[in-house]
């Protein structure tokens, strides 16, 4: 499907929400973007579904207004999700330019591919998954735990300040590479732990806006994770155990479309 320029005579278009694995023609009412009427567009055993409008995105400066738009898209995908199962989702704003006729032929084009993917996420959603470390109590752990370090301490303890300069500076550098060797072997073991119950996963791109829990945390993994419903369970128990390890915890968050795992937009 093409968009771009808007001739005077292709201005009717298509807001596309998603694909679900279902080719009944159905019309959800008015529950889309500023309430605009939901409906399917079908090919054989599979469907687009849509709302009527201009062949061109809507654009607005107010971010309040961008976060309904969202929360609707997102809505809209969410209702068809609970009544077909997983869905293949568009991102926020794809429009494309022409009719239920472009939309459907789109379909009859990229049937077999579109099937396949349908397949793919089948009984699956997508969780994000971060875990963030504690490094001040991270640092007195290992202070305690690692010989050198123990040492060290103990000797810097006894030493005034004036001469503790160059001990102290030791100790700074070796608890910095004690931290970082250690929030590496433990977050390729977190990450191993995980991969168990997964059927995909990706590396978090985009950094999240966390809640103030977290903030002063590092982060140290951050994981979008494509689960099987049979495999939710499992992965929370994991995640629960590294979640009470001492100086880490677990951002665990979802289910969702599986936006990561699928590329509607490259389509179009």
């Amino acid at each position: 499907m093409n968009e771009g320029h808007v001739d005077v005579e292709t201005r009717e278009g298509r807001y596309l929400y998603s694909v679900i694995n279902s080719g009944a023609q159905l019309r959800f009412g008015d529950i889309g973007i500023n309430d605009n009427k939901v409906f399917t567009i079908p090919h054989e055993d599979i469907a687009a579904v849509v709302h009527s409008c201009q062949a061109e995105v809507c654009r607005t400066q107010d971010d309040g207004k961008v976060k309904e738009w969202i929360l609707a898209h997102n809505y809209v995908i969410d209702c068809v999700s609970k009544q077909f199962g997983t869905v293949l989702p568009f991102a926020f704003g794809a429009v494309v330019r022409g009719s239920d006729e472009t939309v459907r032929n789109w379909l009859a084009e990229n049937y077999r591919k579109l099937k396949s993917e349908l397949e793919k996420v089948k009984n699956k959603a997508e969780y994000s998954v971060q875990i963030f470390c504690d490094q001040d109590r991270l640092a007195e752990k290992l202070a305690s735990s690692d010989q050198e370090l123990k040492e060290l301490k103990e000797k810097l303890e006894k030493m005034s300040k004036g001469a503790a300069y160059l001990v102290r500076r030791q100790f700074e550098l070796k608890m910095k590479d004690a931290i970082a060797v250690e929030i590496s072997t433990l977050a390729a073991d977190f990450g191993s732990k995980i991969s168990e119950h997964l059927e995909e996963s990706n590396f978090e791109k985009k950094k999240s806006q966390v809640p103030e829990k977290y903030k002063g945390m590092k982060l140290i993994l951050a994981l979008s994770c494509l689960v099987k419903e049979d495999k939710v369970e499992k992965l929370g128990e994991v995640l629960d155990g590294i979640n009470n390890h001492d100086s880490f915890a677990v951002r665990f968050t979802g289910p969702w479309a599986p936006f990561s795992f699928v590329g509607l937009e490259k389509d179009r």
